[in-house]
């Protein structure tokens, strides 16, 4: 395999196994076809996102935009269509690497902790990590990185093409829906209910991040 002549460690599954979840546990990153026998892929990275915030890379010859909405939206921190270059793989699967470790764009701000005590709600952006009273919240990289864009910008109202630059790096997709569709995942995981949530729809024009209510 092409991966593997470039210094990775493969682990080939040719679908949803039964031992699906100890692989991925043992994985730096998934790289996922969406054709597979049984369950196709959006609905493996479904189930992946389910109980792990792991990098998953979306391969396959399917091209149209709906199709890649589908698969951001599943969960996939990236979405590559074949053909494909090994080495241009090979830079994809490093990014989303990279941006797991960082999480989120550096920011000029000196403190790194953003925390709400009123709610319980802590984001440390050293450690990449997002607990409530407590508990890390299973959040994938790119819900991470959303929480960070906003949270980066207290009160101030981002829209969704600027989160999508912010959290996907892919404002070149234009499709609000994806935004959309994680600020409610993401509301979902962060949990406090609609008038204690931190993220607040400003109609019309986007989402701003409240570091109370």
């Amino acid at each position: 395999m092409s991966l593997a002549r470039l210094g990775y460690d493969v682990d080939h599954l040719a679908g949803a196994s039964a031992d699906l979840r100890r692989r991925v546990a043992r994985a730096d990153a998934v790289v996922l076809d969406i054709g597979l026998p049984g369950e196709d892929g959006f609905a493996v990275c479904r189930a992946i996102r389910r109980w792990s915030s792991i990098p998953i890379l979306m391969l396959t010859a399917r091209s149209d935009d709906i199709d890649t909405v589908a698969g951001l939206e599943a969960g996939a921190d990236d979405y590559v269509v074949k053909p494909v270059s090994p080495r241009v793989l090979d830079a994809r699967i490093k990014a989303v690497l990279r941006r797991n470790v960082a999480a989120a764009p550096e920011s000029e701000r000196a403190e790194p902790i953003v925390a709400a005590t009123e709610l319980g709600l802590r984001i440390d952006r050293l450690a990449a990590e997002v607990t409530r009273d407590g508990v890390p919240l299973n959040l994938s990289p790119t819900e991470k990185r959303l929480l960070f864009a906003l949270a980066d910008h207290p009160g101030q109202v981002l829209s969704r093409e600027q989160l999508l630059e912010l959290a996907w790096n892919q404002g070149f997709l234009g499709d609000s829906s994806l935004v959309d569709n994680a600020i409610y995942r993401l509301r979902a995981k962060i949990g406090g209910g609609h008038e204690a949530n931190h993220i607040e729809t400003v109609r019309g024009f986007g989402y701003r991040f409240r570091a109370a209510p």
